[in-house]
């Protein structure tokens, strides 16, 4: 079982920051159980594996994702990821467009032409909502008083391939207190068809943020996730569809503070003929290629 694989750390702005992923290429004949195999051994949120044979025409490249449990359909960091490997280690010609055909279906991927530090872009599918839950609930979950949810957003789950919690807080000194009880966190799961939880309030962490963030996926393998793509995609339709802001959205969103790992993410949304549309944006840098033996 041999493969080449690359290291890259996404939506961070130097190395050592953002979310890691491991990207395989000429891994067509691994199997399942060993994909998964190897993801639990990098031990990062996610591996991705790019199983089929180049082809640059719209069809795309066939990818599956693995977190250290089980396949996923979608995530965000691992799109982008994945995209940037394509365009500069796969591609014969550089494009502006690598589409990536998930479980979930198939995501376009702007890459940068020219410079290298620009963010790449991924539109994710229209997202669709789903139940609510109520601060008295949510309180015991994320060790949280009720005082410290917002009065008027709702906490509701929200997807765009793969369904998230977005909770609203008041603050970044409650943002930064919460943490998920374990004990509780299992009767959470059965009341929910969210894989995470995303806490956000703004301001963010620093003057050019618009907003924090904090992305929690026990379930997952993930306790706590340093920059997540998918959930801020999220995030992006919840705010279109509850109104605060006006039909249109950009934001800069910061993640991962808490847990060493400090990361960056570009949201842009539009409401189109009643569609929500969604791009998350962030940069990627190489940490590392190899061989696995």
């Amino acid at each position: 079982m041999r493969g080449k694989f690359f290291i890259t750390d996404v939506f961070g702005q130097e190395k050592y920051s953002g979310n890691q992923l491991a990207t395989f290429i000429d891994c067509q004949a691994f199997s399942g159980g060993e994909m998964l195999q190897i993801a639990r051994e990098f031990n990062f949120a996610e591996t991705t594996f790019i199983v089929s044979d180049l082809d640059p025409v719209n069809s795309g490249y066939d990818v599956r994702i693995f977190t250290p449990e089980s396949e996923i359909d979608f995530a965000g960091h691992p799109t982008l990821g994945t995209a940037f490997i394509i365009s500069h280690f796969l591609q014969k010609k550089v494009t502006e467009v690598v589409r990536l055909n998930l479980r979930v279906g198939q995501i376009p991927v702007q890459t940068p032409l020219r410079n290298l530090s620009e963010p790449l872009w991924m539109t994710q599918i229209e997202p669709s909502f789903g139940k609510t839950f109520t601060p008295e609930y949510l309180s015991p979950i994320l060790s949280l008083p009720e005082s410290a949810f917002h009065e008027t957003l709702p906490i509701q789950e929200v997807s765009t391939g793969l369904p998230f919690l977005i909770v609203p807080l008041k603050s970044l000194d409650f943002l930064k207190k919460a943490f998920v009880d374990m004990r509780r966190y299992p009767e959470f799961l059965k009341k929910t068809t969210a894989k995470g939880i995303l806490i956000f309030c703004s301001p963010g962490y620093c003057l050019d943020e618009t907003m924090a963030v904090r992305v929690f996926v026990p379930c997952l393998g993930v306790p706590e996730d340093p920059a997540t793509g998918s959930a801020n995609g999220c995030l992006t339709g919840y705010l279109l569809k509850n109104g605060h802001v006006n039909q249109e959205l950009q934001a800069t969103v910061g993640q991962g503070h808490e847990i060493g790992r400090p990361s960056k993410l570009y949201l842009r949304g539009k409401v189109i003929n009643g569609k929500i549309n969604i791009q998350v944006g962030g940069k990627v840098v190489l940490i590392a290629q190899g061989e696995w033996c």
